[in-house]
């Protein structure tokens, strides 16, 4: 039986097999003498009719073929068309709008045809987004429907608030399909309650007010929409201070509310429409002006129509209505002047009808009953502004729409945009008015933008300005340099001019220096009275009385010469604080180095037969002073003559302050002068230590080792000292080095000296001297 059952099966199969093969290469003609084929993949190769759909006189559907596509015809053959025979709809070769600013239709090459007496939406994003720089609303969210027109407009509003400077925290869309509308709806609701932003603009198509209701009652937040018609629902009717949204501007139609009221509905028994209508007029909330008295039957408790009535839409109707008339008026009057677009032609009005009227509405040009300028653009559009809306409940419970602000994209740019503040009321909920939207709290003068990494360029943190810079703007990118001359105040938010600052002798460092140079001038002038007293005394002249009252003297011009660094510098000051400096310490180490060469020669001379004794005299010593100060003068000269020392204002070595200094003009002569008195320095210092062990009696050279040694330290620890302080403060080093210095050839060569003739005069003795 299994056999049986199988081979019937492989019988099946093989007669499937054959009718496949025979269907797959089947080619023959039909009775419409069409050939009947069928392709690789089993379709059947045929074509497409295009039809155009037409409506009969009688009222009833028709088509008719005007060409077709057979995708398996030859190239070239596969698309055919008969041009002539397509019959457009005049209904749709030219449209004028009271009510759609759609972008799509913006197109002047697709619709060349297009009119309408309401703004293009492009207007309405440009709106929002001078109303969201106006409040400074930098982070917004933005909800919309997901029609084409809805698409196009969220790019163009993202366009525009990225190049404000704002950013987008989210876009969220939602279908008009209910079942889809309601659950995108809950999930947009979750968002909003989670979002950060004050500010959500709500941008949709009229048909999907139904859906937008799930998220309207969320509370702290500010809501921009882009259609007024919104609030003419009575699920609605709530006092919304939270809502902005644009509308065309209003106008009242002369005579208009009149004839509403006066109309009798029976003249239309057959449209339900109008008797409602008539009926919602009843309502006492509805406005005065188009009020009527009813009976109790009549009344109605939806403002549906009372709201229609009083919008922008019936202006627009009208405008557009008397821009038809106009043109089709100017129309028929140019063809009675028989002007040249209509002569020559036989053919009938109505066939001409719809490129002669876009002739005469694109050149249309008069005044309404309101003595208003009646054109439209270049694009079509009728030249009307925004009014800027926020629905108020009066104490009484009549609902009307506040008008808190204009936008006419036609006028002036500083004319453009407006937002009466006294008319504005926010709703409170809110804890500051009007409500703050940023990321980020704003950044105060003082302070720039630093953006978080990773996040929009609205989100940021505020750090403090560098040191030289200054903001004096809030929520700046980059804080200022401030020019050389002036300095950031304490807050960083102005430049401000810098102090200018030298050493003087009212502040306590330049007292403090001024004393200690008068007190050590004292010392040295009652030093040098001393040896002036005690100039025949056996130690006055063992130590060469000429050569101490020279380096005496010297020293008195060193600490001298200190007092020209303090005070305001000028160009003498400064030429006299570096020349005079080397000059008097060239003398007082020359001095020292005649001393000490004169200490050795002394000694040396007391030897029998020794030729050193013509060596000993004054002009000797006074000749060694008289050439090492030479070529110290030598130096200063040519040091004035190729770039002299002048004061400058130094105003980038401080911060705040311009130190007013002495530059030396040339470094290299500077350290040359620097240089030579280390010279002197380091040879007295080698001849003195040399002779270090003569006998006591003779024995200068300890005293003047000792003071080359104090004198060294002081210039060798000055250099560093001197190229790492700034301003003043080099000035006070400089003076302290000299000071120091001075007091310390003073107090090493001097001071024993006087100790002996004060205290000890038993020693100031000849045998005492040459007892060794």
């Amino acid at each position: 039986m299994k056999s049986y059952r199988s081979m019937q099966r492989q019988k099946k199969v093989i007669e499937d097999c054959r009718l496949h093969h025979y269907l797959k290469n089947v080619h023959f003609k039909n009775g419409l003498g069409e050939d009947v084929s069928f392709d690789e993949n089993g379709d059947l190769t045929i074509g497409y009719d295009i039809i155009n759909i037409v409506y009969l006189p009688s009222g009833i559907q028709g088509h008719e073929i005007i060409g077709g596509y057979n995708p398996y015809a030859p190239l070239g053959q596969d698309f055919t068309i008969d041009k002539k025979a397509i019959v457009w709809d005049s209904d749709f070769t030219e449209q004028i709008s009271y009510t759609s600013g759609n972008l799509v239709m913006n197109d002047k090459v697709e619709f060349p045809y297009f009119y309408r007496t309401v703004p293009s939406d492009l207007h309405l994003c440009a709106g929002i987004v001078k109303l969201l720089k106006y409040y400074g609303w930098t982070w917004v969210g933005i909800i919309a429907s997901s029609d084409e027109n809805s698409m196009r407009a969220v790019q163009i509003l993202r366009k525009g608030i990225e190049q404000s400077g704002g950013c987008i925290e989210f876009i969220e869309t939602f279908s008009h399909s209910k079942s889809l509308g309601f659950q995108n709806m809950e999930k947009i609701s979750e968002i909003i309650q989670k979002s950060s932003t004050k500010v959500i603009i709500l941008y949709y198509n009229k048909d999907y007010t139904e859906v937008v209701s799930l998220i309207w009652e969320t509370p702290g937040k500010a809501w921009i929409i882009t259609t007024e018609r919104k609030y003419f629902f009575p699920s609605y009717y709530v006092d919304r201070r939270n809502t902005l949204g644009f509308s065309v501007g209003k106008k009242i139609i002369p005579n208009f509310h009149k004839f509403l009221r006066e109309v009798n509905p029976a003249i239309f028994p057959n449209d339900s429409f109008i008797e409602m209508w008539w009926k919602d007029l009843c309502n006492n909330q509805c406005p005065k002006s188009i009020q009527r008295s009813c009976s109790s039957d009549e009344t109605s408790f939806y403002l549906l129509h009372c709201d229609i009535i009083n919008s922008g839409d019936s202006y627009n109707v009208y405008n557009a209505v008397y821009s038809l008339a106009h043109a089709l008026h100017n129309m028929i009057t140019s063809r009675s002047g028989n002007t040249t677009i209509w002569s020559g032609e036989s053919e009938s009005f109505s066939d001409f009808l719809p490129w002669k009227l876009h002739h005469y509405l694109k050149n249309l040009h008069f005044k309404n009953a309101l003595s208003e300028e009646i054109f439209f653009d270049e694009n079509g559009d009728l030249a009307i502004s925004y009014d800027i809306i926020s629905p108020v409940i009066l104490p009484d419970g009549t609902r009307i729409n506040e008008i808190v602000g204009s936008y006419n994209p036609y006028a002036p740019a500083e004319q453009e945009f407006t937002i009466y503040e006294k008319a504005m009321t926010w709703d409170s909920t809110f804890t500051e008015t009007p409500p703050e939207s940023r990321c980020s709290p704003s950044c105060p003068s003082g302070f720039r933008k630093l953006t978080r990494e990773g996040k929009p360029v609205c989100c940021f943190d505020c750090v403090p300005c560098p040191e030289g810079e200054v903001s004096n703007q809030t929520d700046i990118d980059a804080c200022m340099k401030c020019p050389e001359d002036q300095w950031p105040n304490q807050k960083k938010d102005v430049c401000i001019l810098k102090v200018i600052t030298f050493l003087t002798y009212e502040e306590p460092l330049g007292i403090t220096l001024t004393f200690i140079c008068i007190f050590l001038i004292l010392i040295n002038t009652v030093i040098l009275g001393i040896f002036i007293h005690y100039k025949d005394t056996p130690i006055v002249k063992a130590n060469n009385r000429e050569l101490s009252y020279i380096l005496l003297i010297s020293l008195m011009l060193c600490f001298l010469c200190s007092l020209v660094f303090i005070g305001h510098p000028d160009k003498v000051t400064c030429i006299l604080r570096q020349t005079a400096f080397g000059i008097s310490f060239s003398i007082a180490l020359s001095s020292v180095l005649a001393k000490t060469i004169t200490v050795v020669t002394a000694f040396h001379a007391t030897k029998p037969g020794s030729k050193l004794r013509k060596w000993m005299g004054f002009k000797v010593s006074l000749s060694i002073v008289l050439s090492c100060s030479l070529i110290q003068t030598l130096l200063c000269v040519v040091w004035l003559f190729t770039a002299p020392p002048f004061p400058y204002l130094n105003k980038n070595s401080e911060i705040g302050t311009i130190p007013t200094e002495c530059n030396e003009g040339s470094i290299v002569a500077f350290y040359c002068v620097l240089g030579y008195l280390g010279f002197l320095a380091a040879i007295s210092f080698i001849v003195a230590f040399l002779a270090r062990n003569l006998p006591d009696g003779f024995n200068e050279a300890k005293y003047i080792t000792f003071s080359m040694l104090v004198f060294s330290s002081v210039w060798i620890s000055f250099i560093p000292t001197y190229l790492s302080t700034k301003g003043k403060y080099t000035v006070a080093v400089e003076i302290f080095a000299i000071l120091a210095s001075s007091a310390g050839l003073l107090g090493c060569i001097f001071f024993p000296k006087c100790y002996v003739i004060l205290l000890r005069p038993e020693r100031n003795s000849r045998k005492c001297l040459s007892k060794n």
